[in-house]
C-alpha cells in the first residue's frame, strides 16, 4: 500500500514536471532576461535626444482660431511640431497657434521634423509610412492612431512613431524591445495583448506549479520515511 502511494507520488509529479516544465524554463529565462537588463535601454533612450527648448512670441489667442464658435475649451496644450507652435485642444483638435488654421494630421514633413528633434542624428530615415490600424499583437498596439511609422538605420532595427494626430513622439522600438516583448508574453502567458495577468491560462498553470511542488515535497517525504523503516528492519 505504501508502495502504490509513493508510485502515485511519482507519477504525479513526472507528469506535472514534463507538462508545465516548458513553461518553467519560459518563466526562467525571461525572469533572467528581466533582471539583467536595463529599463530605459529597452525603452530606447540610447537613441535619444533631448529635444531643444524654442521660445514663440507671435502666439495668437485662442478666441482668433479658426471655427472658434464651435469649440467648448477643456482643456488646452502648446506642443511644437518641427518648428512650429501648435495648440492641442480638449485632446482631439489641432490648431496652428500661429495662424489659427485647424489641423487634421500633421503631414510627413512635419513628422520628420519631429523625428528629427526627439533622435539622435547618427539614425538616418530610411522610409516612413502613415499606419491608420495595428494588431493587437504589433508594436505598436495600445497608442494612438493614425501615425507616421519611421524605419531608422542602425543597430537593433530601430522603427520610431509619431501620432498623426498630435505630432507627439511615442514610442521607438528596435530588437531588444522586441526580445523583451515576447518574453514577456511568455511570462504572463497573455499571447492576445502581453499584459493581462488575469488570464485562465495563467492562473492554471500557477496552480499546476504549487501542486508540482508540493508533490515533490510529499514524494520526498514519503520515501524518506520509507527508508528509514527499511534501515530499522
Amino acid at each position: 500500500m505504501r508502495y502504490q502511494t509513493i508510485n502515485k507520488f511519482r507519477k504525479t509529479h513526472r507528469f506535472l514536471g514534463i507538462f508545465i516544465g516548458i513553461q518553467f524554463l519560459f518563466w526562467t529565462l525571461s525572469g533572467l532576461y528581466f533582471s539583467w537588463t536595463n529599463l530605459d535601454e529597452i525603452h530606447g533612450d540610447q537613441y535619444r535626444k533631448d529635444p531643444k527648448q524654442i521660445v514663440f512670441n507671435s502666439l495668437i489667442a485662442v478666441d482668433s482660431l479658426e471655427n472658434k464658435a464651435n469649440l467648448s475649451i477643456e482643456s488646452l496644450e502648446l506642443k511644437v511640431i518641427g518648428e512650429d507652435p501648435f495648440y492641442w485642444i480638449n485632446d482631439r483638435d489641432l490648431y496652428n497657434a500661429t495662424t489659427g488654421n485647424k489641423l487634421d494630421i500633421i503631414s510627413e514633413k512635419a513628422a520628420l521634423e519631429v523625428i528629427q528633434h526627439n533622435i539622435l542624428d547618427q539614425y538616418v530615415v530610411k522610409k516612413i509610412e502613415r499606419i491608420d490600424s495595428v494588431s493587437q499583437h504589433d508594436e505598436y498596439r495600445g497608442r494612438p492612431l493614425p501615425a507616421y511609422k519611421v524605419w531608422l538605420s542602425g543597430e537593433g532595427n530601430p522603427i520610431a512613431y509619431v501620432s498623426a494626430r498630435d505630432g507627439s513622439f511615442q514610442r521607438i522600438r528596435h530588437r531588444r524591445w522586441r526580445w523583451f516583448d515576447f518574453l514577456w508574453m511568455t511570462h504572463t502567458m497573455d499571447y492576445e495583448g502581453r499584459d493581462n495577468f488575469n488570464t485562465l491560462t495563467l492562473r492554471v498553470f500557477s496552480f499546476l506549479g504549487l501542486v508540482t511542488v508540493m508533490s515533490g515535497f510529499a514524494l520526498a517525504f514519503v520515501t524518506s520515511k520509507r527508508r528509514k523503516k527499511e534501515a530499522k528492519h
